[in-house]
Order: structure tokens, then sequence, then C-alpha cells
């Protein structure tokens, strides 16, 4: 299995992207998932970050996207959000990835007001027809488990339901071990999800909040998860999602610690290459 790494950890390092995309080939990761907007970047940044990660043999594995306004009630906000994720579809077209990670939010008003029936059958049109889209362009939508509890997918039986709601090949899940371990989701409730699993994200948290740590600055038990990944015929790459170091200089070795706690890890399960 390949390791790879969300380029959002060299935010705070002060460097342009470049920079970026180089120290993650140095430090010795497989592959680079990109963070950024298509809405907010020019055609320059776009062909830097292709051209930098085609030059480093850093294949682009997914583009992240969080785009909360799918499920929002207003019709205009919903149509602003999905013309945003088709940019970002075609971003990744663009940049050659495999998948779009995406994020969709949370149920709004307590669940009040609203029922969550009808913010959650809006994110599965919504989702969809982003996945009619990604099909034609031969790509495909991951989606993230958030583990909050107003999160429309917060759970083994909802991310399952969804996907089974959407009913798409297209449109699969990503799973984050910490996000799993803060919401709760056992690695052997995660057997509904074989075969419907295309993405994976690695980091730490305190057991209490959203943390996104190296590997073994928290309390997550990695190996029960990563050893059951086979079980879900997973074939993808497992990406480092990190958060800000506490000491922003340091970001490099903050990396490198992840990335060699990682490689540990994912040998003791048995999916070093």
């Amino acid at each position: 299995m390949k390791l790879g790494l969300i380029n959002s950890a060299w935010a705070q390092s002060g460097h342009d992207t470049a920079w970026g995309i180089q120290r993650t080939k140095q430090i010795g990761f497989d592959t680079i998932d990109i963070f950024t907007d298509p809405l907010d970047i020019d055609i320059r940044e776009r062909a830097r970050i292709r051209r930098e990660c085609s030059a480093a043999d850093l294949p682009i594995i997914s583009v992240c996207c969080v785009a909360v306004g799918l499920i929002d009630f207003n019709p205009s906000v919903q149509r602003f959000h999905m013309e945003r994720c088709r940019k970002f579809i075609d971003l990744c077209y663009e940049l050659e990835a495999n998948n779009l990670l995406l994020v969709i939010g949370e149920y709004i008003w307590n669940q009040e007001v609203i029922s969550p029936q009808e913010q959650w059958q809006t994110g599965v049109d919504n989702c969809r027809r982003l996945a009619d889209y990604a099909a034609d362009r031969a790509l495909q939508i991951a989606l993230e488990l958030e583990p909050f509890p107003l999160s429309l997918v917060n759970s083994a039986d909802t991310m399952q339901s969804f996907l089974q709601h959407v009913d798409h090949p297209a449109f699969q899940a990503n799973l984050d071990i910490s996000h799993l371990h803060l919401a709760g989701v056992p690695a052997d409730q995660l057997s509904g999800l074989k075969g419907r699993t295309i993405h994976c994200h690695i980091s730490d948290c305190d057991g209490k909040k959203h943390g996104d740590l190296p590997p073994g600055r928290g309390v997550v038990d990695f190996l029960p998860y990563l050893k059951q990944l086979p079980q879900l015929d997973f074939n993808g790459v497992m990406s480092i999602e990190l958060e800000y170091s506490p000491e922003p200089a340091q970001i490099e070795a903050w990396v490198r610690e992840a990335h060699d706690a990682t490689r540990n890890l994912m040998q003791q399960a048995g999916l070093a290459e």
C-alpha cells in the first residue's frame, strides 16, 4: 500500500507550493493529495502543481473539497456549490487525480425547522448529480466520514446508508481513522463498506477533539483499523492528514515524524510494499 500526504500540512511553512511538494518527496512519500480551491488559484498555480508533482514523481491521488452548501436549504446556495464542486472535479481531471475527497457538512438548526430527512435527501440528490459528472470524466468521489454529532455522515451505518441512497459506482467512501475513533466506530463495524472504500486518511487525536496529529502523539489504536482494510478489499492509498504543528518552525520534523510513524504502523499491519 502506498503512503501519501495531504499538502495542507505545509500551510504554515511560509514557503510556496513547489517547496512543499519537493519536501514531500524528499521525506519519502509515495503520493500526494492536494488541498486547494479552483476558485482561488489561477492557471499558473494549477500548472505549477502539475509540473512540480510530475518532476517529483508524486502521483496526485485526491483533491480535497469541503462543500457544506450542498445541503443548504437555499437553492441559490446549492447551485453555487454544485458549480464549485464541478470545478473541483475538473481540477481533478486536469491534475490526473483519482478522486475528489468530499465533505458535505452538518444538519443545521439542531435538526429542527428543516427536517433532517429533507437535508439528507438534498445531499443524496446533489451527490448523485456530482457522481454523474465525475464518472463522465473517469473519476470517483470519496465521501469522508466526519466525527461531529450533527454531521450527515458520522458513523459506519450512516456512511453505508448514504452510499446506498446515492447508488452510484463513482460515489464511494473515504475512511479517516482518527474520525472513526472519535465517532466511536470500531474496526469490526466497517464490514458493510467492503468494496466501497477507495481512500483512507490517517492521523491521531486525544480521543476527545479532532486533532490530526502525527500517529503516536494521541490515543488512537491504529492496528485494528489497518488490519481491517484488506478485509474491505481496499486497494487505495493511505494519506496522512496533519493540522498545524505547535512549533511552526519545526513543521518539516512534524511531517517526517508522521511519515516514519505511519510507515512503521503499515509494516506492523502487513500493508507495507
